[in-house]
C-alpha cells in the first residue's frame, strides 16, 4: 500500500492564487489536492480523465458547458473526460478540496493552461 499525505508532497501554483499537489497515483486512477485562494481563477482546460472530487472548505464555482455551478463544503462533483471546464474562487475564503482521476494522471502537465 502506498499513502501520502498533502504536506509530505511537492505543491505547485499553476496560476495565481490556485495550487494542486499530486497526491498518489495506482493504476487506475491518481488523486491530488487542490487550493484556490479568494480571486483564484483556473481557465477552461480539458483532459480525457474522468475527474471526481469533493470541496472540503470553501465555495468554488465551476463553468462547465456555458453554466456556473456552485459547489460548497462537503459537496462532491463529477467531469467527464474531455468535457471543457474551468474553476473560479469567487468568495473572500480559501477552498481547498481533492480531485480523483481515472484512468490516472500520474504527470499533468500543470501551468498557465492546464490539461
Amino acid at each position: 500500500m502506498k499513502h501520502a499525505g498533502v504536506t509530505d508532497q511537492e505543491t505547485i501554483e499553476v496560476v495565481d492564487g490556485g495550487f494542486l499537489t499530486q497526491l498518489s497515483v495506482g493504476e487506475e486512477t491518481s488523486a491530488q489536492a487542490f487550493e484556490a485562494e479568494p480571486g483564484a481563477v483556473i481557465p477552461e482546460h480539458s483532459h480525457p480523465h474522468e475527474q471526481t472530487g469533493i470541496v472540503l472548505e470553501g465555495t468554488l464555482t465551476f463553468l462547465v458547458d456555458g453554466e456556473e455551478i456552485e459547489i460548497g463544503p462537503e459537496e462532491s462533483f463529477v467531469i467527464p473526460g474531455g468535457m471543457p471546464h474551468g474553476m473560479e474562487n469567487r468568495s473572500e475564503t480559501r477552498v481547498f478540496g481533492i480531485d480523483v482521476f481515472s484512468p490516472a494522471r500520474p504527470d499533468p502537465e500543470w501551468g498557465s493552461d492546464p490539461k
